[in-house]
């Protein structure tokens, strides 16, 4: 049976906007309180669904949450209406307004963890949403997430879901921005790659000390477990404390994989050599194809500021690798050089790169892999999961007619507190429920 991977981008939602709330981020702190266009970075990311689509990819998209969220402003003792709400939080704590109107959730790297059928004990695609503890503008995004990703793979014969981990900095979970799957082929027994930045249970291990480490050992253990993976199935590797502290927040801003192939910087993991050989060992059917980039080529400042590895790497019919990267990867001189050597290098299997203007996220500190959440389907299971938000030429031309019809071309942080930024938000979140047909996922619709 045929099998491939989808890609489900994260749809920009009505709120975009720059707060600069993630610490350790340096994209999203740099770019603190600037003007955000929610609606050119809506098309944006269309833009690329769209062209992936074109090019024979499986493409989806992820609905984004409701934003202001006021059910959380109520769990911390505002009361009234929504609009006095708004107004009494931008009054008094303006920090605590902009994190409750984060469009954050369009990082679906972020949404969860999957783990495909060939990989699992009961042969089912099996997700958990990440609880995103670190940051509290995310970690009220897991219950939004999990109804969604249960409304889409929704058929239990063939997908399984489980709630959120704890929520306490000991089982910190990022979703598949510190996962990715090697494999010989999408359907076969594969290899899934867990990349933390700290044992929470254990001081004697490295451990960042400028910025946090958001993933733990513990927490990626405990999701291998739930999805019934067995030991030779996975992969636990840590990230490099320093690489952490110098602005490299998830794993997904210095490695990318995809089918037997691992793009990754020098600086990315501790016991680097040990970490390949396992990856190696446990790959059936295939061999790894390691593609380091050394520091001396592309510093991990370099690394950052363009997101070079914050990229698509995707298989093409013919077994060559298409990498899908940010415009900032042609604007840095050391990086653009780079690519040119790589895809001119016959050894490994990357042959193209296609570039992406994504620039209203970018400024937030998320690119092309920051857009998307991988899930591995064969056949039967692609037919078993809701249509409704598979990109189309119908859903690309409505979706882009919403969008004008709901957004704003710019959205400041005093925008934040307009009631009618709510309103206007509900009612394109209502809208896009009925056009995607995946029924009342969103608080005010339950």
């Amino acid at each position: 049976m045929k099998s491939f991977e989808m890609n489900l981008d994260g749809l920009v939602g009505p709120t975009h906007n720059y707060a600069g709330l993630s610490f350790g981020n340096i994209a999203s702190k740099s770019n603190m309180a600037a003007v955000s266009n929610p609606r050119e970075a809506a098309k944006q990311g269309l833009k690329k669904m769209k062209a992936l689509a074109d090019m024979g990819f499986k493409q989806g998209i992820l609905l984004p949450h409701e934003r202001p969220a006021i059910w959380p402003l109520k769990a911390l003792g505002y009361s009234g209406t929504d609009a006095q709400i708004l107004a009494r939080v931008a009054k008094e704590s303006p920090a605590i307004l902009s994190a409750v109107a984060s469009a954050s959730c369009m990082w679906t790297a972020n949404a969860g963890t999957v783990s495909p059928s060939g990989d699992t004990a009961d042969r089912r695609v099996h997700f958990t949403a990440a609880n995103l503890n670190a940051k509290f503008h995310r970690s009220i995004e897991h219950e939004t997430t999990t109804r969604m990703l249960q409304s889409i793979f929704r058929d239990e014969k063939y997908f399984a879901h489980h709630a959120a981990l704890p929520a306490i900095a000991y089982f910190g979970d990022e979703g598949a921005a510190n996962h990715t799957r090697f494999c010989a082929d999408y359907g076969s027994e594969g290899v899934e790659f867990f990349v933390y930045g700290q044992e929470a249970f254990n001081d004697a291990r490295p451990a960042p000390k400028k910025f946090p480490a958001r993933q733990t050992l513990e927490a990626s253990q405990a999701i291998a477990r739930l999805h019934g993976l067995a030991d030779k199935n996975v992969v636990f590797a840590q990230q490099r404390p320093e690489t952490i502290d110098a602005g490299v927040f998830h794993n997904d801003v210095i490695a990318v994989g995809n089918g037997n192939v691992l793009f990754y910087h020098e600086e990315a993991f501790v016991d680097t050599e040990q970490v390949l050989k396992e990856l190696d060992d446990k790959l059936v059917g295939t061999s790894l194809i390691a593609v380091c980039v050394p520091s001396a080529e592309v510093s991990v400042h370099d690394a950052v500021r363009s997101y070079l590895f914050n990229s698509q790497l995707l298989s093409q019919p013919n077994g060559s690798m298409t990498l899908i990267v940010p415009g900032e990867c042609r604007e840095i001189s050391a990086v653009s050089d780079y690519l040119d050597r790589l895809i001119d290098d016959k050894q490994n299997p990357i042959n193209d790169v296609r570039v992406f203007d994504l620039k209203q996220s970018m400024n937030n500190g998320g690119g092309p892999a920051c857009l998307r959440l991988r899930v591995a389907l064969n056949e039967t299971e692609f037919a078993a999961m809701h249509q409704g938000v598979i990109m189309t030429d119908s859903l690309y031309s409505t979706l882009n007619a919403w969008v004008d019809k709901y957004y704003r071309d710019s959205l400041t942080q005093d925008d934040l507190a307009d009631p009618m930024l709510l309103i206007e938000s509900r009612n394109a979140l209502d809208e896009l429920t009925r056009i995607t047909g995946v029924g009342n996922i969103y608080p005010f619709q339950l």
